[in-house]
């Protein structure tokens, strides 16, 4: 894998650029200069998290033939009051609809954050990686 951060704003304001040319805006919180123009890096991480659990929790589905409707994840954090703040807890709410047999939904989803999901692996151990499934 290979990025690259460039500065396309002062004093905040990046992109994040991958190797197809696909970009992500970043930008600091509005507290030190940030103007609203970009994710945040700790929103992106906690985002990054729930992208790779999702493709993984839709794999392990798909392979038993399970195709949900509908499906997302809500993220819900807490985050240490020290510097650095780092999460002490992210919350994972899998949204999904009502037919996907919640034992295999379940079992999906952790084998995908003890196993799986390589974002969830290179967190810290510290980090409490807890989720929660509603049906809609």
């Amino acid at each position: 894998m290979s990025l690259e951060l460039i500065r396309v704003e002062e004093p905040f304001v990046f992109e994040l650029r991958n190797e197809e040319g696909v970009v992500c805006g970043i930008d600091a919180g509005p507290a030190i200069g940030g103007k609203g123009k970009g994710l945040r890096p700790m929103e992106l991480l906690a985002g990054s998290l729930a992208g790779c659990a999702s493709i993984d929790v839709l794999l392990i589905l798909k392979k038993q033939r399970i195709e949900p409707t509908k499906f997302g994840i809500k993220i819900e954090t807490i985050r240490a009051e020290s510097v650095p703040a780092y999460f002490e807890e992210v919350k994972l709410i899998f949204e999904v609809n009502s037919e996907v047999p919640q034992d295999k939904l379940e079992r999906a989803i952790t084998l995908t954050l003890e196993k799986y999901c390589s974002v969830s692996a290179s967190l810290s151990k510290d980090v409490k990686v807890i989720h929660e499934i509603k049906y809609i």
